[in-house]
């Protein structure tokens, strides 16, 4: 008997509203409605009604219980990946009836389900058993709850636990070997001793992503780093509050660290983005991929040259440990020679006109013909009635005058520095 409709929908009449053939107008005649043949396990027996994708979306459908369970079973006996967030699902035993007739379910989303208050048994989490990807992100799930599932899922692989509100971490008195991936982002975990259970709880642990947490500091020593993380290839820390460059040193000590995100903490506030990348390269010699993009040899060898400089004129009590690490493969670095490559603006110059001989400042933006008018109260010629050479001071001897016969030619492709000469020459009547 279905719910009345005050008490939510069910998963059923969610699926046959969605997945009717009215709204799925793409077969004609019998058994019209979606038809999707999926790879591998056999998809429903039920082809002349309905026969749905394998990947199911049923979010904001407003569903609270399973519904008939035999009709589940009949429809969802190929369906892989379920998304059933922005539902009323507030019973694990509901979800649970669900996700125990869809016996080949390998992703179940149940994000912003109001789970905050609702006991999972361990009875009930047996029908989790073969899922690999759980996403709890905004149900408030206790860590109770956490702990049942991670217990009873032997092939969970992937969870989501954000925006959660957790300001602690609950260890779990059964590690969870499987898992490699902890998505934990938007809560509010501001202690590292908190983010140190998660070593335990998954040794086998390969991805960490703690955006978007006020953590303050790495707080613990290289021996504990090393133990408690021993798999962990890639951590996320945008937008946490680490502030020293210690912190940073200490991610060195995971031993198979290779993709670190380190945007959005207050340490990198003051640098530039060129600065931020040479110097978190240089720190982390391990990393071959920083905030998504890879770190080819050359940046890495420009990076710690870089971060030798960087560092010169500081006191040796200032020296952090990675400098003298560098300084031993390069040696002590010379500062680098600053030269301005912008183009020069102006240019003194001799302006020799007949017997008259000037100093005259000119805009080297400026085209032959601009200048020709500049030059009319020097030379008390027309700009019609001048023809203009350029004298390099330097090559002069080797190429002689170049006449200025352009008149839309910019001064600075003519290479003017200071000194050069500019002969006026009136034009023959």
């Amino acid at each position: 008997m279905e719910p009345a409709e005050g008490e939510g929908r069910t998963f059923m009449q969610a699926i046959s509203e969605k997945y009717s053939p009215e709204n799925f107008p793409y077969r004609r005649g019998p058994g019209m409605g979606v038809v999707v043949v999926p790879a591998g396990p056999q998809g429903s027996p039920m082809k002349d009604r309905l026969n749905l994708p394998s990947v199911l979306v049923l979010n904001g459908c407003g569903i609270r219980h399973a519904g008939e369970e035999g009709g589940i079973a009949a429809f969802c006996a190929h369906v892989m990946e379920l998304d059933l967030s922005h539902n009323k699902l507030q019973d694990w035993n509901e979800i649970s009836k669900i996700v125990s007739n869809i016996p080949n379910l390998d992703f179940l989303n149940l994000s912003s389900n109001p789970l905050h208050e609702a006991v999972l048994e361990p009875n009930c989490a047996e029908a989790f058993s073969r899922v690999r990807r759980l996403v709890l992100n905004n149900t408030q799930v206790s860590w109770d709850t956490v702990h049942v599932l991670t217990r009873e899922l032997p092939e969970l692989e992937e969870l989501f636990l954000c925006l959660n509100e957790y300001s602690t971490v609950s260890p779990s008195p059964v590690p969870c070997p499987s898992l490699r991936l902890l998505h934990i982002t938007d809560n509010n975990l501001h202690d590292w001793a908190e983010v140190r259970k998660f070593g335990s709880m998954f040794p086998a642990l390969d991805t960490l992503v703690l955006a978007n947490n006020n953590l303050s500091s790495i707080q613990d020593s290289g021996d504990v780093m090393r133990r408690l993380f021993p798999n962990l290839r890639s951590i996320n820390l945008h937008n946490t509050g680490l502030n020293q460059w210690e912190d940073i040193e200490k991610l060195n000590f995971l031993p198979k660290l290779e993709e670190v995100r380190l945007q959005g903490i207050p340490l990198l506030q003051a640098y530039t983005n060129t600065e931020r990348r040479s110097l978190m390269i240089a720190q982390l010699p391990s990393v071959n991929c920083l905030n998504g993009s890879a770190v080819t040899d050359t940046e890495r060898e420009d990076a710690e040259r870089f971060f030798i400089r960087y560092h010169l004129d500081y006191s040796e009590e200032e020296l952090p440990y990675r400098y003298h690490c560098l300084v031993t493969k390069y040696g002590k670095l010379a500062p680098l020679a600053e030269i301005d490559l912008r183009p020069r603006c102006h240019a003194k110059v001799e302006v020799h006109c007949e017997d008259k001989v000037e100093e005259v400042s000119i805009r080297l933006d400026q085209t032959v013909a601009e200048l020709k008018k500049q030059l009319r109260t020097v030379t008390q010629l027309s700009t019609n009635n001048m023809r203009l050479y350029y004298i390099d001071k330097d090559m002069c001897s080797a190429f002689g005058p170049e006449e200025m016969k352009y008149s839309t030619r910019a001064l600075h492709s003519y290479s003017i520095r200071d000194g050069d000469e500019i002969l006026v020459v009136p034009k023959s009547k």
